[in-house]
């Protein structure tokens, strides 16, 4: 007997080949039986074995559940095993410990350690740090430790990197920011990876991006890492079936260096393992960037290697405030000012000459990357706090400042100073032209870039990135249609799940693990972000109701019904070797040289 069976559903299988009208069947978390219906809906089904439980899906498509390659769910599992909002939006696989960010290992001869951690997670990952210190247990020393905690208590399915600066930090102490381990040091470090590849982690994952600082506004300590330390590290990793390297360098938020392109080409060739990078951005105000960008993909395939552009396939602005750590604290000059305390941070940007200060520096050329997020003018005002501000949410700064008589940047300055600089503000994308989106079209077509990047657990009360599945499949069959609904759906499934060489997952085939998303093709999409307080502590975060999906299926089991919860915990925790496999890079095995100090 069948578990359950779903007839009549238009299956779109994951391998982008034509949909078609099937009955499916569940045993056992697997998909049991495909039995398609010649003449369609109106044919009705054929499949005569019992199950325990059916429904009728005639006009609904099925497909694979979504894999998200780039999600901060570490902590968040703990609280939240349904790693909401991404489930609801069909998401039954979340990778994690990306960024060179991990919640273990920690050294349990050094309990200020944990405090470290959160502190570090708090600042360089927006998360709530009353979240982290009331939500997790933090009872765990090893990677494995970790791991097991996680096991049995979460409703989708989640494998993780481990975090560069977590070994710095079990090995080094407070010497991991700014230090450079010694023989020993470097032996113990490589160990630690071992014992986490072992125990199941996917790889390593290490920043070196000069955006991520720590809780005392120190970069954070893969940063202090030399060539020949990754490089070894990298090594270590492609002694593991089923592993993976994620890298984030300064120039993802523009251009590689060169020092920066040869270095994860090299890391890629050492490990023999593909190397993913977040994120890819896509704009047609600089077209050259996505082939600057993807220079280092073709230089990686041609050395032996493979290296893999994320990209979003939606817009997911992230809302700012003058009140606390933003983008805009990262454009040089800028830090100074905002890292103030408030009275003297309101009383410095309310002076003139301060401000004239502050566009300048803006418009450098150090301040490239961010000269999209200097266009005050275009700003909208969200959230605001005080009787002088009722009504200006929703309009764009240019606007007020037109009735004001005022500059833009003094105008914003000016609402926010009102509210304490509580005020919320939301940047107007640059990027929502028809030619950045056929840019978008054209990118999506390498072989080296992959949809993904929502960051996901992280930036809770600035961003919500996690609804892009979702928002994308709308976007393909009512709005832009840039692709097809089968290769819109095979690239959220079946392309991420080979690039981590996931066991039986990313395809709706008999035989394969039943991760399954029934949604109406009519309706698919993502409601805009609110804000909700369900944070533990009482905190804050985005979030956004699916719209369209009647069902979310993990290992067989329902976990979302017409987007509530259903409290069911099918997930599994994925563990390298296990249930992956090990991907080859491909290319003609051409072998790093060694970096010297």
């Amino acid at each position: 007997m069948l578990d359950h069976l779903i007839r009549r559903a238009t299956v779109v299988d994951g391998t982008g080949g034509p949909s078609y009208v099937a009955d499916v069947g569940i045993r056992d978390g697997r998909i049991a039986v495909i039995d398609r219906i010649p003449g369609g809906v109106k044919a009705g089904g054929r499949l005569g074995e019992r199950a325990r439980t059916e429904e009728d899906a005639a006009g609904l498509v099925l497909a694979p559940g979504f894999v998200d390659p780039h999600t901060h769910y570490d902590a968040q599992l703990f609280w939240d095993p349904c790693a909401s909002p991404s489930m609801s939006h069909g998401v039954t696989t979340i990778v994690g410990g990306n960024c060179g960010f991990t919640l273990a290992p920690l050294n349990p001869g050094r309990p200020a350690d944990a405090d470290y951690t959160r502190r570090m997670m708090s600042k360089v990952e927006g998360m709530s740090l009353a979240a982290l210190e009331e939500g997790a247990p933090w009872n765990w020393s090893s990677f494995g430790d970790y791991l097991d905690a996680l096991e049995g208590r979460v409703a989708v399915n989640a494998g993780f990197m481990v975090g560069h600066c977590a070994l710095r930090r079990y090995v080094m102490g407070p010497d991991a920011v700014g230090g450079t381990p010694d023989e020993e040091q470097l032996r113990r470090m490589l160990g630690l990876l071992h014992d986490a590849m072992d125990a199941g982690a996917w790889g390593l994952s290490t920043t070196r991006s000069d955006t991520h600082s720590d809780g005392d506004g120190r970069p954070v300590a893969s940063r202090h890492a030399r060539p020949g330390e990754l490089l070894a590290l990298a090594r270590a990793v492609g002694e593991h079936e089923g592993t993976q390297l994620e890298a984030i360098v300064a120039g993802c938020l523009d251009r590689f260096t060169e020092e920066e392109s040869e270095l994860l080409v090299r890391m890629t060739v050492a490990a023999g393992r593909p190397l993913n990078w977040n994120v890819l951005t896509i704009e047609s105000a600089a077209p050259e960037r996505v082939p600057h960008q993807l220079a280092t993909s073709e230089r990686a395939r041609a050395a032996g290697g493979r290296i893999v552009a994320l990209t979003m396939p939606v817009l997911a602005p992230m809302n700012m405030s003058l009140g606390s750590f933003c983008a805009l604290n990262l454009i040089p000059g800028w830090g100074d000012v905002l890292g103030l305390p408030v009275p003297e941070r309101v009383a410095r940007l309310r002076d003139p000459a301060v401000r004239t200060a502050l566009l300048s520096a803006a418009a450098s050329p150090q301040a490239a990357a961010f000269h999209r997020l200097t266009d005050f003018g275009r700003y909208v005002i969200g959230d605001t706090y005080t009787k002088e501000n009722d009504g200006l949410t929703g309009r764009e700064v240019r606007d007020i400042a037109a009735e004001r008589g005022t500059d833009p940047f003094a105008t914003l300055v000016e609402i926010c100073a009102t509210d304490d600089l509580r005020t919320v503000l939301w940047p107007t994308p640059t990027d929502d032209d028809p030619a950045s989106w056929e840019l978008r079209r054209r990118a999506w077509d390498h072989e080296d870039v992959l949809l993904g990047g929502s960051d996901a657990g992280a930036h809770l009360d600035r961003m919500c990135g996690a609804p892009y599945t979702t928002r994308f499949l709308g976007d393909c069959l009512r709005g832009r249609a840039l692709v097809p609904l089968e290769r819109a759906v095979r690239m959220l499934t079946d392309e991420p799940a080979r690039l981590f060489g996931l066991h039986d997952r990313g395809r709706i085939a008999e035989g394969w693990c039943a991760d399954l998303v029934l949604f109406d093709p009519e309706r698919v999409d993502a409601g805009p972000a609110t804000l909700v307080r369900d944070l533990p502590g009482d905190g804050a975060r985005l979030d956004s109701r699916a719209v369209g999906v009647v069902s979310v299926r993990v290992n067989g089991v329902e976990t979302v019904r017409h987007d509530v919860t259903t409290g069911a915990l099918p997930g599994r925790v994925l563990r390298s070797g296990r249930d992956t496999a090990t991907v080859g890079t491909g290319g003609t095995g051409w072998v790093a040289r060694e970096i010297s100090e």
